[in-house]
């Protein structure tokens, strides 16, 4: 079959559903683009614009392309998103969230409501919650950015900002919670701010409200909230360096777990609480489908690489002088397939469905007097409802923790005793 005449008729579909291409012979769609997911109201496909693949959905007022050129492959565009130019593969973007010109925007990506990005930015395996906003010349893969209130009270990463995700011994264990899940998708916490020409060394954790000086580089969690956080830089010299050791292998375990149980927190959400708000759009069974093939994604990308690290360790074990070191160092490499086992997809989390029930009553109630706006619906719950809705997830975050510790007991992980671990693992 001629491409060229099929790409022809899709366009000639497309301007016949009313999208607006100021210029149709500069744009491509491949065989596999679905005319009938691509909404004919308020769309613009500017000039350079090339589309991919069967998954991609582009909901009403979806603006492409208008600041440069633009590829887009298998991404769900939410309504009214801008994506001014760049690479765009396999990411959801939803309801007025952004991304300025020259972005690269891969795999495992969500940008939630009114998120958005300037230009040069680079992620993957990235989540931003609403309203979080990311300056010029950044790299922020593999994290969860959450806090702020609003376009006006938002997180914020400032220009030339890095996440470094990439450890010198050549893994990604390096997943990093800047806020986190349970509380952050209330939208009632107070926004993070990391500032530019800085960075951060994943994994780590960052309490909400806490500000990050310019030019800092964060290499340990601050857990405190409202703090202002001046790092120093590290004094020049040299010191012998393993590749093999692992030091830090339970502190780096347990950022990991966090991280997972954060994933399978918020695929809880999306199934139980989102899922409700993506009916009233045209292509919203896209979105919402297209999110959780994110979520899946970004687990089994956690999981990938804590499996990578695991099968290290028997070589790294023969290195390591200390009995004790050496027992964590196998029980991890043994026990790795259970102990990823545990966050893998669950649609019925048995966890805390008291604390789920209520809060998804109140929901309801909220819906029935107020629509379908999402942002206007979770910062209008009644404080009692957020406080069962937070209780709901962080019982999840704290069961997928706590049977992980279990699994693997001589790594102490989470501050439990081995006897605390025992009694309350199942």
């Amino acid at each position: 079959m001629d491409l060229r005449v099929v790409n022809e008729h899709k366009i000639i579909a497309l301007l016949e559903k009313g999208v607006n291409i100021p210029n149709p012979v500069t744009l491509y769609l491949d065989d596999d683009v679905r005319v009938e997911q691509i909404s004919g109201n308020g769309v613009t496909l500017y000039p350079g614009c090339r589309i991919y693949g069967s998954k991609t959905a582009i909901s009403r007022g979806g603006q492409i392309g208008y600041e440069g050129p633009a590829t887009v492959e298998n991404c769900q565009i939410g309504p009214n998103v801008q994506l001014k130019g760049g690479y765009f593969k396999e990411a959801v973007f939803l309801k007025e969230s952004k991304m300025g010109s020259g972005a690269h925007v891969r795999e495992g990506t969500i940008l939630e409501e009114q998120s958005s990005g300037a230009h040069c930015v680079g992620l993957k395996q990235t989540i931003l919650f609403p309203f979080a906003t990311l300056g010029s010349l950044i790299n922020f893969c593999d994290c969860l950015l959450a806090g702020g209130t609003s376009r006006k009270d938002h997180s914020e990463v400032g220009s030339s900002y890095i996440h470094f995700n990439f450890s010198a011994t050549g893994d990604k264990t390096t997943p990093s919670l800047f806020g986190d899940v349970p509380r952050g998708v209330m939208l009632d916490r107070p926004p993070i701010f990391l500032g530019g020409q800085g960075g951060a060394v994943g994994p780590l954790r960052l309490g909400f409200g806490n500000v990050v000086s310019a030019g800092s580089i964060l290499r340990k969690d601050v857990l405190n909230e409202s703090r202002l956080i001046m790092e120093k830089p590290h004094r020049g010299g040299e010191l012998p360096f393993a590749f093999n050791r692992y030091a830090g292998l339970s502190s780096m375990l347990e950022k990991n777990l966090h991280y997972l149980a954060g994933l399978v927190a918020l695929e809880q959400w999306y199934r139980h609480v989102r899922q409700g708000f993506f009916h009233g759009e045209k292509q919203g069974y896209l979105l919402y489908n297209g999110a959780l093939d994110n979520l899946r994604l970004a687990v089994k990308e956690r999981i990938n690489r804590l499996k990578a690290v695991a099968e290290k360790m028997p070589e790294s074990a023969k290195d390591d002088g200390s009995e004790s070191i050496r027992h964590r160092k196998l029980e991890f490499y043994r026990n790795v397939e259970e102990v990823c086992s545990l966050f893998v997809d669950d649609p019925e989390m048995p966890s805390a469905h008291e604390h789920r029930d209520t809060f998804l009553e109140a929901l309801e109630v909220q819906k029935r007097e107020q629509g379908l706006d999402y942002i206007t619906i979770i910062k209008h719950l009644p404080e009692k409802a957020k406080t069962e809705g937070t209780k709901w997830l962080q019982a999840i975050v704290d069961d997928r923790c706590r049977k992980a510790a279990g699994l693997l007991p001589a790594m102490r992980l989470f501050g439990e005793s081995e006897k605390e671990r025992k009694s309350t693992s199942g």
